[in-house]
């Protein structure tokens, strides 16, 4: 039996979307319980998150960022991810998005920068999930590209792996 070309093209696009799918929700292997990171790593320009305790690397995300992702955030609107070192200081567990933990932007140079250019330096930065009631439909799919205002956002999934092993006041690298 010969299958016309509109047909393959049909059950080519089906198995993309199936596999794309099976992508989206494949599970890893969690990190064993107990576990603590001691600093977290974004490298924007790679569009991930690192977790580490000393110098062992425990685990790379894929990661979604600001609409505009080049360069330091300036200030409140300009959906940059802030570059520079904090602390992820506290975190939501009713957050719009499926958790978050929030990043201490902006430092005092970071307000001071934005006030001498006469703008809100913004604020509300997070490390978080997908929106809350998306994830199970999205899952890894929403890093396809940049959709955040600001923050860097992960798969619910993993925001709580996060969110277990890294507590609060533990310092964040945000690379260009």
């Amino acid at each position: 039996m010969k299958l016309r070309g509109r047909t393959r093209l049909l059950i080519a696009a089906a198995l993309s979307v199936l596999g794309g799918a099976l992508w989206a929700h494949w599970p890893r292997d969690p990190l064993p319980e107990g576990t603590k990171a001691d600093r977290v790593v974004v490298r924007k320009a790679a569009r991930t998150l690192e977790l580490y305790r000393g110098a062992e690397l425990l685990r790379v995300y894929k990661v979604a960022l600001g609409r505009n992702p080049l360069g330091h955030k300036q200030q409140e609107g300009d959906s940059r991810t802030p570059e520079g070192r904090y602390v992820l200081d506290y975190r939501n567990p009713r957050s719009s998005y499926h958790k978050a933990l929030h990043v201490s932007y902006p430092s005092a140079q970071d307000t001071a920068d934005a006030k001498n250019r006469g703008v809100s330096p913004g604020g509300a930065i997070m490390v978080h999930g997908v929106r809350n009631g998306m994830g199970g439909v999205i899952g890894r799919l929403h890093r396809i590209f940049d959709w955040t205002d600001g923050c860097i956002a992960v798969s619910d999934k993993e925001i709580d792996e996060i969110w277990r092993v890294v507590d609060d006041g533990t310092p964040i690298l945000i690379e260009p």
